[in-house]
């Protein structure tokens, strides 16, 4: 099977043929009926280099050897926030205790200090988390204290 062939004109009328496979660049480049010295750069740019090229950067030395550092970008930490608990007169204590139990994975023993902490002081942290797992949670204690007929307050503020 004969190869396939890809013909362009130039500006006298005669058909130039490039072997299909030819390189995108050669191909793509202008064709003038004479040298056209702003195409050179071009030209050079895809010629292939050898390191003893004059061409190099380095100057008339032998090869010239670059270095590829690998920059690993720094991830920034997420902002985190304190889930709070505020007092209040009507809500039972054992309610708190359950709530820091289900909601904020807490043991009998921690979710008693915690209620107690925020029946003392008016207010205690349940947990710090990021933003989306902070906003979940505080959304989460107030559709429960509710359903239940609570006046529970849970807040989120930044760390």
């Amino acid at each position: 099977m004969a190869p396939h062939r890809c013909a362009a004109s130039i500006g006298t009328g005669r058909a130039v043929h490039f072997p299909v496979g030819i390189s995108n660049a050669c191909a793509m480049l202008p064709l003038t009926p004479r040298f056209d010295r702003s195409a050179a750069p071009a030209v050079a740019a895809f010629a292939p280099r050898m390191g003893n090229d004059e061409r190099n950067a380095g100057g008339a030395g032998g090869p010239t050897t670059s270095v590829i550092a690998k920059v690993k970008p720094k991830t920034k930490r997420p902002n985190l926030y304190r889930v709070l608990i505020l007092n209040d007169d009507y809500t039972p204590m054992e309610f708190v205790v359950h709530v820091l139990e289900k909601f904020f994975q807490k043991d009998v023993e921690a979710a008693t200090k915690i209620m107690l902490h925020v029946h003392h002081h008016g207010i205690g942290e349940c947990g710090v988390f990021t933003y989306e797992i902070a906003e979940t949670k505080v959304t989460q204690v107030m559709d429960f204290a509710r359903k239940h007929q609570h006046p529970l307050q849970c807040v989120m503020e930044k760390k």
